[in-house]
């Protein structure tokens, strides 16, 4: 079967910028990686992860390109998952990050499972809408927008040591 993929850029502009990419259901999420990158014009060289989303773009578990995790913390890699034991159609929807420093975010959506035509080479990029910014869209978090905001105005007096509630023999 033939899963088809609409990844939209993440941006605060009212461009759209998205592709619509058709690959084997039976590939790895490592092929996605390299359908997105080469659609969007990147050279696919940069950090990348996938993070499977629920209904609400909740980021939830990760499917990382290059293993960083820690012993016996194990994180799914992209070179050994194939997409349909990550995207079915209870579970359509997954974030997309590349280039951990600059974080171009896509949002990638299962939009329907075809079979696959005779004679259509895969993955297939199908449609282009919009053209990629020269740099990535600037992220706004909450706390950025909110002036009144003080990460470390919680009204604890450091030198105030006997009241921290800090438990000297917590060991």
């Amino acid at each position: 079967m033939i899963y088809r993929f609409r990844v939209i850029l993440d941006n605060d502009t009212d461009d759209d910028v998205f592709r619509d990419l058709e690959i084997r259901e039976s590939d790895t999420m490592e092929d996605l990686h390299n359908i997105i990158t080469q659609s969007f014009g990147f050279d696919g060289m940069e950090m990348a992860s996938f993070y499977i989303s629920d209904d609400q773009w909740n980021q939830g578990e990760e499917i990382s390109m290059m293993d960083m995790s820690e012993a016996g913390n194990e994180v799914k890699m992209m070179s050994t998952t194939i997409i349909k034991d990550v995207v079915h159609e209870a579970s359509t929807r997954l974030i997309y990050l590349y280039d951990f420093m600059n974080m171009w975010t896509f949002y990638v959506e299962l939009g329907e499972i075809v079979e696959e035509a005779e004679g259509t080479d895969y993955p297939n990029l199908m449609y282009v809408h919009g053209q990629i910014p020269d740099e990535a869209p600037e992220k706004t978090f909450e706390a950025d927008e909110d002036d009144d905001y003080n990460e470390f105005d919680d009204d604890l007096d450091l030198d105030d040591y006997d009241n921290l509630n800090f438990d000297e023999n917590w060991n």
